[in-house]
């Protein structure tokens, strides 16, 4: 498609959305229960076009040689198509954000002023191989009174197609306004540069995906940003860890699902109990597949371990693979994570009480644990049903984002004559 044509068409989808966002705000918390849970039923009856759809990509993934991670995050079955169904209706079940009285006064010359919680408008979601995306997002972004605008990735186009149909069927017939959820239909990357300049109907941009994809973003885009560009996520062995307990979270951190972005990248270990924990680290996860890249002094205690490069400190590998490094203590973990880190998410692994506050009041990062893996910082774990994605930025929104996240607020200011 010529570019002035796309550019034609997206500002028509720019201008139902402002229409659908408009009539979404005036919509009760009733009916947008309501028009979620006919999603949720519409996203199930399409299970045999969504698996259809997503073995078209799959096949493609193989052909390019997509890595583990991406076809990982490709790859749909029943129980995942469930579980964004399922993520729908526990979005449908939480306390709608729109229309909450933040906070409430009187100023002495009788003026009554609230802090209403407002939705945002009109969100543009830019995303890659991740189907899911399609189904969460439009259920946070409705449930919290704003359309959206979907782009997702070529990789996932056929899955994110029929996910997008299967929304539009269920939700229209249960009353969601015409152009309230819209997917761009092409996988030109002209669209993705043409919607980074329609600041005159997006009020933000939340990009999902690599981080030369986010990068690109945040160069282009001509309205505010929510992202994350990687997750090195970090775990502290402190002297005083219960060893048996640290190696569990550990392999869990970096095993279960190494694709994600908060899957384990870093291991820091005291260097005060570095014989007592090298060793049994190095054994759990090379028994578990993981390739260990350890500093010099690692390898003291490890001399298998590969050479780890200081380049590799900033690594999100995405795979089975981690740097390791000995540490001085806990202070020089938490001035290790605050200058190699990503802001994402870290975790303490100790039992002493001073070493874990310092780790938690240190650590300048979204998601901050004590003896817990940090596969936790997620939207579904943290009650939050489906989840919009990570933020590591400070405004607007930090850490898992709801629906909660998806509004801002004004003032409603009442008086009865007052003038200054």
């Amino acid at each position: 498609m010529e570019t002035a044509d796309m550019q034609k068409h997206l500002e028509q989808m720019g201008e139902q959305s402002l229409r659908a966002a408009r009539s979404l705000a005036a919509l009760s918390a009733e009916a947008k229960v309501k028009v979620l849970n006919a999603m949720a039923d519409a996203v199930i009856e399409a299970v045999p076009q969504v698996l259809a759809a997503n073995a078209l990509d799959m096949a493609q993934a193989v052909k390019n040689n997509l890595s583990s991670a991406m076809q990982d995050r490709l790859k749909l079955d029943e129980s995942r198509i469930a579980a964004m169904a399922q993520g729908l209706r526990d979005v449908a079940a939480q306390s709608d954000p729109a229309g909450k009285v933040i906070a409430e006064f009187t100023r002495p010359n009788g003026l009554k002023i609230a802090k209403v919680a407002v939705p945002l408008g009109v969100i543009g979601i830019i995303y890659e191989a991740r189907p899911n995306v399609t189904v969460d997002a439009a259920g946070i972004c409705l449930k919290a009174g704003n359309a959206v605008i979907l782009r997702g990735g070529k990789e996932a186009f056929n899955s994110n197609m029929a996910l997008a149909a299967a929304l539009d069927k269920g939700g229209q017939a249960a009353g969601l306004p015409a152009g309230a959820v819209q997917i761009v239909p092409w996988t030109d990357r002209e669209a993705v540069q043409i919607m980074l300049k329609m600041d005159q109907y997006l009020s933000v941009i939340i990009p999902r995906g690599g981080e030369s994809l986010i990068r690109t973003v945040v160069a282009g885009a001509t309205m505010p940003v929510i992202k994350h560009y990687k997750g090195v996520c970090h775990a502290y062995l402190d002297k005083s860890c219960q060893l048996d307990e640290a190696l569990k979270i550990i392999i869990n951190g970096k095993c279960q699902r190494p694709g994600v972005c908060n899957a384990l990248e870093t291991i820091l270990i005291d260097q005060a109990a570095a014989d007592r924990i090298v060793p049994a680290l190095y054994a759990e996860l090379t028994d578990h597949g993981v390739t260990v890249f350890g500093d010099e002094n690692f390898r003291k205690f490890a001399p298998q371990a590969e050479v780890l490069p200081e380049e590799n400190l900033y690594n999100e590998y995405l795979d089975l693979r981690v740097s390791a490094k000995l540490v001085d203590g806990v202070e020089a973990a938490i001035e290790h994570i605050n200058h190699y880190g990503s802001h994402h998410s870290e975790t303490i692994l100790a039992s002493d009480p001073a070493a874990v506050e310092a780790f938690l009041n240190g650590i300048d990062s979204a998601v901050v644990y004590a003896n817990a893996s940090t596969r936790f910082t997620d939207g579904g774990e943290f009650g939050m049903g489906a989840e919009i994605g990570i933020s590591t930025d400070k405004l607007h929104a930090r850490g898992p984002m709801g629906v909660d996240e998806l509004v801002t607020y004004k003032y409603i200011v009442r008086g009865n004559g007052q003038i200054r």
